[in-house]
Protein backbone atom coordinates (compact mmCIF):
# COMPACT_ATOMS: atom_id res chain seq x y z
CA UNK A 1 0.00 0.00 0.00
CA UNK A 2 2.80 2.43 0.81
CA UNK A 3 4.57 1.69 -2.48
CA UNK A 4 1.40 2.42 -4.47
CA UNK A 5 0.47 5.42 -2.32
CA UNK A 6 -2.73 3.80 -1.06
CA UNK A 7 -1.91 4.60 2.56
CA UNK A 8 -2.42 8.33 1.91
CA UNK A 9 -5.76 10.20 2.23
CA UNK A 10 -8.00 10.03 -0.82
CA UNK A 11 -7.61 13.71 -1.69
CA UNK A 12 -3.81 13.33 -1.69
CA UNK A 13 -4.10 10.29 -3.96
CA UNK A 14 -6.40 12.24 -6.29
CA UNK A 15 -4.04 15.22 -6.35
CA UNK A 16 -1.06 12.99 -7.12
CA UNK A 17 -2.96 11.26 -9.91
CA UNK A 18 -3.93 14.57 -11.54
CA UNK A 19 -0.35 15.78 -11.21
CA UNK A 20 0.82 12.64 -12.97
CA UNK A 21 -1.66 13.22 -15.80
CA UNK A 22 -0.03 16.59 -16.50
CA UNK A 23 3.15 14.67 -17.33
CA UNK A 24 1.29 11.87 -19.16
CA UNK A 25 1.98 9.50 -16.26
CA UNK A 26 -0.97 7.14 -15.74
CA UNK A 27 0.49 5.57 -12.64
CA UNK A 28 1.52 2.04 -11.67
CA UNK A 29 -0.42 -1.11 -12.39
CA UNK A 30 -1.94 -2.58 -9.23
CA UNK A 31 -1.64 -6.19 -10.40
CA UNK A 32 1.44 -6.18 -12.66
CA UNK A 33 4.40 -5.78 -10.34
CA UNK A 34 7.03 -3.18 -11.26
CA UNK A 35 5.00 -2.23 -14.36
CA UNK A 36 3.33 1.09 -15.12
CA UNK A 37 0.18 1.69 -17.12
CA UNK A 38 2.26 3.65 -19.63
CA UNK A 39 4.49 0.60 -20.19
CA UNK A 40 1.50 -1.65 -20.86
CA UNK A 41 -0.07 0.83 -23.30
CA UNK A 42 3.28 1.40 -25.02
CA UNK A 43 3.72 -2.35 -25.46
CA UNK A 44 0.20 -3.28 -26.56
CA UNK A 45 -0.93 -0.24 -28.57
CA UNK A 46 1.23 -0.93 -31.68
CA UNK A 47 -0.31 -4.40 -31.93
CA UNK A 48 -3.88 -3.10 -31.70
CA UNK A 49 -3.06 -0.20 -34.03
CA UNK A 50 -1.59 -2.49 -36.67
CA UNK A 51 -4.62 -4.73 -36.59
CA UNK A 52 -7.07 -1.82 -36.57
CA UNK A 53 -5.45 0.08 -39.44
CA UNK A 54 -5.32 -3.06 -41.59
CA UNK A 55 -8.98 -3.79 -40.84
CA UNK A 56 -10.15 -0.29 -41.74
CA UNK A 57 -7.95 -0.19 -44.86
CA UNK A 58 -9.62 -3.43 -45.96
CA UNK A 59 -13.02 -1.91 -45.17
CA UNK A 60 -12.27 1.08 -47.40
CA UNK A 61 -10.80 -1.02 -50.22
CA UNK A 62 -13.91 -3.20 -50.35
CA UNK A 63 -16.65 -0.93 -49.02
CA UNK A 64 -16.17 2.10 -51.28
CA UNK A 65 -16.28 0.16 -54.61
CA UNK A 66 -19.25 -1.89 -53.39
CA UNK A 67 -21.15 1.24 -52.35
CA UNK A 68 -20.28 2.98 -55.61
CA UNK A 69 -21.46 0.00 -57.64
CA UNK A 70 -24.69 -0.16 -55.65
CA UNK A 71 -25.30 3.55 -56.28
CA UNK A 72 -24.62 3.15 -60.01
CA UNK A 73 -27.06 0.20 -60.17
CA UNK A 74 -29.62 1.70 -57.79
CA UNK A 75 -32.98 -0.07 -57.49
CA UNK A 76 -31.67 -2.98 -59.60
CA UNK A 77 -30.87 -6.53 -58.53
CA UNK A 78 -27.20 -5.69 -58.08
CA UNK A 79 -28.05 -2.90 -55.66
CA UNK A 80 -30.48 -5.04 -53.67
CA UNK A 81 -28.08 -7.98 -53.52
CA UNK A 82 -25.13 -5.89 -52.36
CA UNK A 83 -27.17 -4.08 -49.72
CA UNK A 84 -28.54 -7.40 -48.46
CA UNK A 85 -24.97 -8.66 -48.05
CA UNK A 86 -24.09 -5.40 -46.28
CA UNK A 87 -27.01 -5.89 -43.90
CA UNK A 88 -25.77 -9.40 -43.13
CA UNK A 89 -22.27 -8.05 -42.51
CA UNK A 90 -23.62 -5.59 -39.98
CA UNK A 91 -25.90 -8.16 -38.34
CA UNK A 92 -23.34 -10.93 -37.72
CA UNK A 93 -21.40 -10.08 -34.52
CA UNK A 94 -17.65 -10.62 -34.46
CA UNK A 95 -17.90 -13.12 -31.60
CA UNK A 96 -19.85 -15.32 -34.04
CA UNK A 97 -17.84 -14.58 -37.19
CA UNK A 98 -14.45 -15.09 -35.52
CA UNK A 99 -15.05 -18.66 -34.27
CA UNK A 100 -16.76 -19.48 -37.58
CA UNK A 101 -13.66 -18.42 -39.54
CA UNK A 102 -11.46 -20.42 -37.15
CA UNK A 103 -13.68 -23.48 -37.67
CA UNK A 104 -13.50 -23.21 -41.47
CA UNK A 105 -9.95 -22.05 -42.20
CA UNK A 106 -8.06 -23.40 -39.18
CA UNK A 107 -9.78 -26.55 -37.95
CA UNK A 108 -11.34 -27.84 -41.19
CA UNK A 109 -8.90 -26.89 -43.96
CA UNK A 110 -5.82 -26.23 -41.75
CA UNK A 111 -4.87 -23.22 -43.89
CA UNK A 112 -4.33 -20.62 -41.17
CA UNK A 113 -3.35 -20.64 -37.47
CA UNK A 114 -6.35 -20.28 -35.14
CA UNK A 115 -4.67 -17.83 -32.75
CA UNK A 116 -1.41 -16.15 -31.85
CA UNK A 117 0.67 -13.20 -32.99
CA UNK A 118 4.02 -12.56 -34.64
CA UNK A 119 3.66 -14.00 -38.15
CA UNK A 120 1.90 -12.48 -41.22
CA UNK A 121 -0.58 -15.35 -41.37
CA UNK A 122 -1.75 -14.48 -37.85
CA UNK A 123 -3.17 -11.22 -39.25
CA UNK A 124 -5.60 -12.66 -41.76
CA UNK A 125 -8.44 -14.08 -39.66
CA UNK A 126 -8.64 -11.28 -37.05
CA UNK A 127 -8.37 -8.62 -39.77
CA UNK A 128 -11.27 -10.11 -41.73
CA UNK A 129 -13.30 -10.55 -38.54
CA UNK A 130 -12.76 -6.91 -37.61
CA UNK A 131 -13.26 -5.54 -41.11
CA UNK A 132 -16.49 -7.37 -42.03
CA UNK A 133 -19.00 -5.03 -40.33
CA UNK A 134 -17.01 -1.96 -41.37
CA UNK A 135 -17.06 -3.05 -45.02
CA UNK A 136 -20.84 -3.09 -44.71
CA UNK A 137 -20.99 0.30 -42.98
CA UNK A 138 -18.67 1.94 -45.52
CA UNK A 139 -20.61 0.44 -48.43
CA UNK A 140 -23.94 1.74 -47.13
CA UNK A 141 -22.52 5.18 -46.33
CA UNK A 142 -20.88 5.43 -49.76
CA UNK A 143 -24.07 4.43 -51.52
CA UNK A 144 -26.17 6.92 -49.56
CA UNK A 145 -23.69 9.77 -50.00
CA UNK A 146 -23.27 9.21 -53.75
CA UNK A 147 -27.02 8.91 -54.34
CA UNK A 148 -27.59 12.19 -52.52
CA UNK A 149 -25.04 13.94 -54.75
CA UNK A 150 -26.48 12.36 -57.90
CA UNK A 151 -29.82 14.05 -57.17
CA UNK A 152 -28.33 17.56 -57.10
CA UNK A 153 -28.73 20.09 -59.89
CA UNK A 154 -25.11 20.25 -61.06
CA UNK A 155 -25.14 16.48 -61.67
CA UNK A 156 -28.31 16.80 -63.74
CA UNK A 157 -26.64 19.60 -65.70
CA UNK A 158 -23.57 17.44 -66.35
CA UNK A 159 -25.79 14.65 -67.63
CA UNK A 160 -27.75 17.07 -69.81
CA UNK A 161 -24.47 18.14 -71.42
CA UNK A 162 -23.92 14.56 -72.50
CA UNK A 163 -21.13 13.55 -70.11
CA UNK A 164 -20.53 9.84 -69.79
CA UNK A 165 -22.23 8.33 -66.72
CA UNK A 166 -18.96 6.87 -65.44
CA UNK A 167 -17.31 10.28 -65.73
CA UNK A 168 -20.18 11.87 -63.82
CA UNK A 169 -19.96 9.19 -61.16
CA UNK A 170 -16.21 9.23 -60.59
CA UNK A 171 -15.36 12.89 -61.24
CA UNK A 172 -18.37 14.73 -59.85
CA UNK A 173 -20.18 12.45 -57.40
CA UNK A 174 -17.59 10.27 -55.70
CA UNK A 175 -15.53 12.89 -53.85
CA UNK A 176 -18.50 14.71 -52.34
CA UNK A 177 -20.29 11.43 -51.75
CA UNK A 178 -17.49 10.20 -49.49
CA UNK A 179 -18.13 12.84 -46.81
CA UNK A 180 -20.24 10.43 -44.69
CA UNK A 181 -17.37 7.91 -44.88
CA UNK A 182 -14.89 10.57 -43.73
CA UNK A 183 -17.18 11.42 -40.81
CA UNK A 184 -17.40 7.74 -39.88
CA UNK A 185 -13.61 7.30 -40.03
CA UNK A 186 -12.85 9.14 -36.76
CA UNK A 187 -14.82 7.03 -34.27
CA UNK A 188 -14.23 3.85 -36.30
CA UNK A 189 -10.45 4.25 -36.25
CA UNK A 190 -10.48 5.21 -32.58
CA UNK A 191 -12.36 2.02 -31.78
CA UNK A 192 -10.22 -0.19 -34.02
CA UNK A 193 -6.78 1.24 -33.29
CA UNK A 194 -7.14 1.32 -29.50
CA UNK A 195 -8.11 -2.31 -29.21
CA UNK A 196 -11.10 -4.50 -29.87
CA UNK A 197 -11.82 -6.58 -26.82
CA UNK A 198 -13.69 -9.54 -28.31
CA UNK A 199 -11.50 -10.14 -31.36
CA UNK A 200 -8.25 -9.85 -29.43
CA UNK A 201 -9.58 -12.30 -26.85
CA UNK A 202 -10.77 -14.81 -29.48
CA UNK A 203 -7.48 -14.83 -31.38
CA UNK A 204 -5.23 -14.46 -28.28
CA UNK A 205 -3.73 -11.19 -29.51
CA UNK A 206 -1.71 -9.28 -26.86
CA UNK A 207 -3.29 -5.94 -27.69
CA UNK A 208 -4.83 -3.14 -25.69
CA UNK A 209 -8.28 -4.73 -25.63
CA UNK A 210 -6.92 -7.98 -24.24
CA UNK A 211 -5.13 -6.13 -21.44
CA UNK A 212 -8.35 -4.25 -20.68
CA UNK A 213 -10.23 -7.53 -20.17
CA UNK A 214 -7.47 -8.88 -17.94
CA UNK A 215 -7.50 -5.65 -15.92
CA UNK A 216 -11.27 -5.94 -15.43
CA UNK A 217 -11.00 -9.51 -14.16
CA UNK A 218 -8.00 -8.68 -11.95
CA UNK A 219 -9.56 -5.45 -10.62
CA UNK A 220 -6.54 -3.49 -11.79
CA UNK A 221 -8.28 -0.13 -11.44
CA UNK A 222 -5.39 2.09 -12.49
CA UNK A 223 -4.95 0.11 -15.71
CA UNK A 224 -8.69 0.25 -16.43
CA UNK A 225 -8.79 4.00 -15.84
CA UNK A 226 -5.62 4.58 -17.86
CA UNK A 227 -6.90 2.67 -20.88
CA UNK A 228 -10.29 4.43 -20.74
CA UNK A 229 -8.59 7.84 -20.58
CA UNK A 230 -6.29 6.94 -23.45
CA UNK A 231 -9.11 5.67 -25.66
CA UNK A 232 -11.24 8.76 -24.89
CA UNK A 233 -8.37 11.07 -25.81
CA UNK A 234 -7.75 9.15 -29.03
CA UNK A 235 -11.44 9.45 -29.93
CA UNK A 236 -11.41 13.23 -29.38
CA UNK A 237 -8.22 13.72 -31.41
CA UNK A 238 -9.41 11.57 -34.31
CA UNK A 239 -12.76 13.40 -34.43
CA UNK A 240 -10.84 16.68 -34.52
CA UNK A 241 -8.76 15.32 -37.40
CA UNK A 242 -11.98 14.40 -39.21
CA UNK A 243 -13.33 17.96 -38.82
CA UNK A 244 -10.10 19.36 -40.26
CA UNK A 245 -10.25 16.89 -43.14
CA UNK A 246 -13.82 18.00 -43.85
CA UNK A 247 -12.61 21.56 -44.34
CA UNK A 248 -9.83 20.40 -46.66
CA UNK A 249 -12.18 18.31 -48.80
CA UNK A 250 -15.05 20.79 -48.98
CA UNK A 251 -14.05 24.42 -49.67
CA UNK A 252 -17.52 25.54 -48.54
CA UNK A 253 -16.64 24.64 -44.95
CA UNK A 254 -14.62 27.28 -43.12
CA UNK A 255 -14.48 27.09 -39.33
CA UNK A 256 -14.52 30.36 -37.43
CA UNK A 257 -16.15 32.32 -40.27
CA UNK A 258 -19.73 33.46 -40.69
Amino acid sequence: RAQLGLDQPWHIQYRNYLRGLLYFDLGPSYRNKDTTVNDIIRRSLPISAQLGVLAYALALLLGVPVGLLAAAKRELRTDRGLMTLALLGISIPNFVLGPLLILIFSLTFLWLPPAGWGQPQHLLLPTVTLAAPYVAYVARLTRGGVLEILRQDHIQTARAKGLDERLVLFRHALRAGLFPVVSFTGPALAFLVTGTVVVEKIFAIPGLGNFFVQAAFNRDYTLILGIVLFVSTALLLLNLAVDITYALLDPRIRYGQR
